[in-house]
């Protein structure tokens, strides 16, 4: 039995709106993520859950199972956990459990080959409760934030006494990462809060027992701002094109 992949869409979205049916070098979004699902050795099924008309026609164009979330799971406070505890149900009602759940973001449409197999791999091969993709902050080291006063423009240190903690190359800073949104795999347990010992909250989910998998620096983009989006324009449109092909959208 191989995973179950839940791809959240929600169609509200303020930074960029639409943001997951928007065109990516000529395909709604959504579809490259439907793509990496596909290709992924581990997983046995799909999923979109969505509150969107438009997201669930491009996904049932693509062969991929529809849920409609109800509007309090699609709200800009609802918890990616709630959502994808909705899907994974409504999924079991007509299927087989999945076990584990690989949760993927549709605006997210550039990730390396093999992610999702990577990360959900890393799971099963650990036994552990959860697995996720991180990569390397870079220039954006926690050690070169600041604060900055507002009126007068004097900096202070965000922690500790020294600015920069006194490390000027950034090839002299300690390796550090932060979650790209890329692939996130859970075991059903740690999904729906049956690890114990855990901490009630929004990253309950998550378990105990948290992995990594590190990405390259750029290799996974998270649309979030404009910027982004050309961004990953610019990266797909010198990628083959998909199996799936060109997914046209509708025009508002």
């Amino acid at each position: 039995m191989g995973a179950l992949a839940v791809i959240l869409a929600r169609s509200g979205s303020k930074g960029v709106p639409g943001k997951n049916v928007a065109p990516v070098a000529g395909r709604p979004c959504i579809a490259w993520t439907i793509d990496d699902a596909k290709r992924a050795q581990t997983v046995s099924r799909i999923v979109v859950s969505t509150d969107g008309e438009e997201i669930a026609r491009v996904a049932r164009s693509a062969g991929v199972e529809v849920v409609m979330r109800p509007p309090e799971l699609a709200s800009d406070t609802a918890r990616v956990d709630d959502a994808a505890r909705h899907a994974a149900l409504e999924a079991e009602r007509t299927g087989t459990p999945g076990d584990p759940i690989v949760i993927l973001y549709a605006n997210v449409p550039v990730r390396p080959e093999g992610l999702i197999d990577r990360t959900v791999r890393m799971l099963l091969d650990t036994t552990a409760d959860s697995a996720q993709s991180f990569a390397p902050v870079g220039k954006h080291h926690p050690w070169w934030t600041a604060r900055v006063d507002g009126a007068t423009g004097a900096l202070r240190p965000w922690e500790g006494l020294t600015l920069n903690h006194g490390v000027f190359r950034r090839q002299d800073l300690p390796p550090a990462f932060v979650p790209d949104g890329g692939s996130l795999a859970v075991s059903r347990r740690a999904l729906f809060l049956q690890v114990s010992g855990v901490a009630a909250g929004p990253h309950a989910f998550f378990g105990s027992d948290r992995r990594g998998v590190v990405t390259g620096e750029g290799e996974v983009v998270d649309i979030d701002t404009e910027i982004d989006l050309l961004v990953a324009d610019a990266m797909l449109q010198r990628r083959k094109p998909s199996p799936i092909g060109s997914i046209g959208r509708k025009s508002a």
